[in-house]
């Protein structure tokens, strides 16, 4: 057979371009280690592009977005939410709107300052995070009883194994919530 027919992965006893490029390595030195990993993760839901808050009595502060249509603004005025004046809140003059409809107002991109009285923001947690789970608890008891079906006398007719529902809707007392 012919020399140069013959099918050569070094082009004739070149170099490959890689191997004489010490910039580029292989794809198994470019990934990031299992530390790197998980910094990167973390810093992925952490509200880095928001200022922190600092604490004020009596209120629970939140940043609320301007372009949220399900969870607006106006909804959050309904519920009781107020809006936060720069001049509440020392340090944060850099972030007060000068103009449009919020001005005078602490925001921060598309999100606005707002607070709630603690007294209603611990009213709105304990409904949604403590009696609104325990109503769902006990319509999923009430359906496994439905499931395992009565007799005439009122017996049990099937039985969950195992631990089952448990104490799945047994009351806990209410959580205090931090503001």
């Amino acid at each position: 057979m012919d020399s140069r027919l013959k099918k050569s992965f070094s082009a004739g006893g070149r170099e490959t371009r890689a191997s004489l490029d010490p910039d580029r390595e292989s794809p198994e030195n470019l990934l990031v280690s299992s530390e790197e990993r998980r910094k990167m993760w973390k810093d992925e839901w952490v509200q880095s592009a928001l200022p922190s808050l600092p604490n004020m009595k009596g209120w629970h502060l939140c940043w609320l977005s301007t372009t949220n249509s399900y969870d607006s603004i106006d909804k959050r005025i309904r519920l009781g939410y107020v809006p936060v004046l720069s001049e509440e809140l020392p340090g944060f003059d850099n972030y007060k709107v000068k103009a449009g409809e919020h001005v005078g107002y602490v925001a921060c991109n598309e999100m606005l300052l707002f607070k709630i009285p603690m007294e209603i923001y611990q009213d709105v947690m304990a409904h949604f995070h403590h009696e609104a789970p325990l109503e769902e608890a006990n319509k999923i008891r009430l359906q496994a009883e439905q499931m395992a079906g009565r007799d005439s006398s009122g017996k049990n007719l099937g039985k969950i194994e195992g631990e089952g529902l448990g104490s799945i809707d047994v009351p806990a007392p209410a959580p205090v919530f931090q503001g």
